[in-house]
């Protein structure tokens, strides 16, 4: 089989439309009419001698040989689309390119945000999509460019991703103001005393680094809550008599409302990381985003 050069149109076609499972869906996301589309996916199943996508019920579904397909193409498209965008230089000023960051809500606050505020002024045109972050799929989303870069602790950083470190913060514990427990600094036993709430953004786990630290002392603290959100939990810590262990830059943010106190436990330290797909290490739109986040915490 033989593609001429003006064939890559196809093959874009073809991708957008293994991706959308949907010749209306695929048109707009290629900035075509229904009909164009609808004439690609006739050509294309000329060109491929297989129907790629055929009817079940009121939905699309691909064809064996689509499936094939669909993987080794995007990723072929992908490079192309990076072979091209190194040998450009990019002009902040003047691009129009979408950049997606993954990162928890608490992430997105300190270094999303202060990036949307700049980009304001020196990429007016440029847009920034906040991706939440899920560990299971986080490397993947990176490595098919479906995101351009993920903030997260260093030990859920992706073993073969290109990271640089961001800024140090350490857990701290929470409190309300006037609570029961006092103004003293916490022991262990206080911290298995009261209720906890915890955050984990990761399918909503009733366990944490502390319950690691404290099984190797014997203990256990009483978690009642288990919260995806990093900035929900000083709302609820405002207003109960529950604990909580949180970023100490968070609890920063929240010190007119909330207590905080170092917590008595080794390893409560850690570090972020900011971290990329290697494939993108050399283009100059990436290079410029990852230069604009770090400067911000240099």
């Amino acid at each position: 089989m033989d593609i001429r050069p003006s064939d890559l149109g196809l093959l874009l076609a073809l991708d957008a439309l293994l991706r959308e499972l949907n010749v209306t869906r695929a048109a707009e996301r290629m900035n075509i009419s229904q009909p164009a589309m609808s004439a690609q996916l006739a050509r294309l199943r000329d060109l491929f001698d297989d129907p790629l996508l055929v009817s079940s019920g009121r939905t699309m579904v691909p064809t064996a040989r689509a499936l094939s397909l669909q993987e080794p193409l995007h990723l072929r498209l992908i490079e192309l689309s990076q072979l091209v965008r190194e040998r450009q230089p990019f002009d902040p000023s003047s691009s129009t390119r979408t950049f997606r960051i993954i990162g928890t809500d608490y992430l997105h606050m300190l270094v999303t945000l202060p990036l949307i505020r700049d980009l304001s002024r020196l990429a007016p045109d440029v847009q920034i999509i906040q991706l939440p972050f899920d560990q299971a799929t986080a490397w993947t989303q990176l490595e098919s460019l479906e995101a351009d870069l993920l903030v997260v602790w260093r030990q859920l950083t992706p073993e073969d991703a290109k990271a640089t470190p961001l800024f140090d913060d350490r857990l701290c514990l929470v409190q309300r103001k006037k609570h029961p427990r006092g103004i003293n600094n916490p022991t262990v036993d206080d911290i298995c005393e009261y209720p906890n709430a915890i955050i984990a953004p990761q399918a909503g786990a009733l366990w944490g680094v502390i319950d690691e630290v404290l099984k190797k002392l014997g203990k256990a603290r009483r978690v009642v809550t288990s919260m995806p959100s990093f900035l929900t939990v000083p709302l609820l810590i405002e207003q109960t008599d529950l604990v909580a262990a949180i970023p100490q830059r968070l609890a920063d943010m929240n010190a007119k409302k909330l207590e905080s106190f170092e917590i008595p436990l080794p390893n409560m330290d850690f570090e972020m990381l900011l971290s990329w797909h290697p494939r993108m290490q050399a283009d100059p739109g990436h290079q410029w985003l990852r230069q604009k986040v770090t400067e911000a915490f240099s």
